[in-house]
């Protein structure tokens, strides 16, 4: 693999001026967690072994060089089989614009089956599709799609030769096979367990669990806005709102010094009218614990949203409050603990629906197609990758007492309060 790696890099350097040979690169989703850079890697390794072409396989992670700190997880796995990350290739180092105008690019999709808004120029260089995602893609006789509904995109790709990045990958996803986790399907299960058959030397599951997990959730030395968007997404309708998943437990994110300003910061930055804070941890027995959170200075926004949450019912989510000693703040334990963002979002669209059909809160406005889509401004992330710039680079910015007041008397009226 490292050699594999290295020669991509090389060839990169080469080759991507205008004259030069083309690629066919193996994208990962623009979350870059390790079952989709896993994929990626062992993919583009397969079509390297197997497929003769004149261009070759190269796997590109959909992130920024520099957001790969963000991916803590990820950097303890490549550590720990002596991958150095210098030998991957990153969004920001290939032109695949260029290359889609040059003909000289194919694409691989492995994680997801639709390219973002910001991709879509690209639409004409996919020629394969493997997911485990809902399935928006129409298999063809130029572009098959294989989308089949497993825990772990990686079981859909596993190679021999890449069994420790793979079984990683699907260990991780499905929460180290764990049924009460809701993530695992018989399929992964098999081939876990030919993985395990196969290769006796890969290390202990449980201990490889709890690595890998400790890494994921390590979000020591990140600060507030840093946290927030290491795993977000965000969606747009008579409210724009984000709804990031936090590593650490609820209390003592609420802890946190000057939390409320920062998150009203956070908001006037990038535009949002609400956070969702979905917060992880776990018992000593390994069974999950899930948190939710609900920020907005408008009360109105806050409260119609926070009762939606509670009378939910496709899934429940079974909310019981909790103290929260920040007035803008609703906090909730969630009995559901199978309720993962993947299944929040859509009570949260529906909840969006509905206010934009009816027009009880906000100016009324109705989000267009672009802003529709659940990743247009945000992609997961990550959950969320940062494609086209990294909000990092600026750090906070300055914002006086009165921009804030300005901002949320705005809000305020913009929702009735």
């Amino acid at each position: 693999m490292e050699e594999f790696l290295s020669s991509c890099r090389r060839a990169v350097q080469v080759n991507s001026g205008e004259a030069g040979s083309g690629f066919h690169v193996v994208l990962g989703n623009e979350a870059c967690d390790v079952d989709s850079m896993v994929c990626a890697l062992t993919y583009a390794y397969f079509l390297s072994k197997t497929v003769q072409s004149e261009m070759l396989a190269v796997p590109l992670l959909n992130i920024r060089q520099s957001d790969l700190v963000l991916r803590s997880d990820n950097v303890f796995l490549l550590r720990q089989i002596g991958l150095s990350p210098d030998l991957l290739l990153f969004r920001d180092q290939l032109d695949l614009r260029a290359l889609q105008r040059a003909g000289r690019l194919r694409l691989t999709l492995v994680d997801h089956n639709v390219l973002p808004s910001s991709d879509r120029n690209l639409e004409g260089a996919v020629v394969e599709v493997i997911d485990h995602h809902l399935q928006e893609r129409e298999s063809s006789h130029s572009c098959p799609v294989t989308v089949e509904m497993v825990g772990s995109c990686a079981t859909l790709v596993t190679q021999n030769d890449v069994a420790q990045l793979l079984y990683a990958a699907v260990v991780l996803d499905c929460v180290n096979m764990a049924p009460s986790a809701g993530k695992v399907t018989p399929k992964d299960a098999e081939f876990v367990a030919a993985l395990e058959s196969r290769f006796p030397a890969l290390p202990p599951r449980g201990a490889l669990f709890q690595n890998l997990n400790q890494a994921k959730f390590d979000v020591s030395g990140l600060n507030t806005e840093q946290m927030l968007l290491k795993d977000m997404k965000s969606l747009s309708g008579s409210l724009n709102i984000a709804v990031s998943v936090l590593y650490i437990q609820l209390q003592d994110f609420l802890q946190r010094a000057d939390l409320e300003a920062e998150l009203s910061a956070f908001c006037l930055k990038f535009g949002f009218d609400l956070l969702l804070l979905m917060t992880i941890s776990f018992t000593e027995s390994k069974e999950p614990i899930r948190e939710l959170a609900v920020f907005s200075h408008s009360t109105t926004c806050r409260e119609e949203v926070s009762l939606y949450l509670e009378q939910a019912h496709n899934p429940a989510l079974k909310l019981c409050p909790i103290s929260s000693l920040h007035p803008h703040i609703s906090a909730y334990q969630q009995g559901n603990s199978l309720a993962s963002r993947k299944k929040l979002l859509p009570i949260i669209k529906d909840c969006l629906k509905e206010r934009d059909a009816g027009g009880c809160l906000g100016d009324g406005r109705l989000a267009d197609a672009e802003e529709e889509e659940e990743e247009s401004r945000f992609p997961p992330t990550p959950m969320n990758s940062l494609v086209d710039g990294c909000p990092l680079d600026g750090g906070l910015p300055h914002i006086s007492a009165q921009e804030l007041e300005d901002k949320f008397n705005k809000m305020a009226d913009r929702a009735g309060d």
